[in-house]
């Protein structure tokens, strides 16, 4: 059982993990071996809330399916237990990002202080400006 928040937890049995042949570099251990895991996850199964949903889809981009499945392909390391591990780690670290409600925005107004500096920033630079230019056409 893997656990994303104090709700949610995942079951490994719903992980489905392929294991193919990983591109670049590696030399005749890639077209020997297949090393490169991609794991699918159905997140239907889960049962998320649709805030939760949403952050999700919007995270995963083009890595979910248009049925709410999630592909991932994890070939960084050369051993399938590595990029297995890597895969899952990658999963957990998707859904307990989109499990963060993002904290709202108070709409702030500027200081007075803050009003004034920006004005007298403004006019020192206008005055710099203006002392550049001839003043008397002759």
């Amino acid at each position: 059982m893997l656990r994303i928040t104090r709700d949610i937890v995942i079951d490994e049995n719903d992980l489905d993990i392929t294991f193919v042949r990983a591109s670049g570099p590696g030399g005749q251990n890639v077209n020997k071996l297949s090393t490169a895991a991609q794991l699918r996850f159905d997140t239907n199964r889960l049962g998320l809330p649709d805030d939760m949903r949403a952050r999700l889809h919007d995270l995963a981009g083009q890595r979910m399916t248009k049925d709410g499945v999630l592909v991932l392909h994890a070939q960084r390391f050369r051993t399938q237990e590595r990029n297995r591990a890597d895969a899952i780690e990658r999963l957990l670290g998707l859904l307990r990002d989109a499990a963060v409600r993002p904290k709202p925005r108070r709409p702030t107004r500027p200081t007075l202080g803050s009003k004034k500096r920006r004005l007298e920033g403004k006019k020192r630079r206008s005055d710099i400006k203006s002392g550049r230019s001839s003043r008397y056409d002759d």
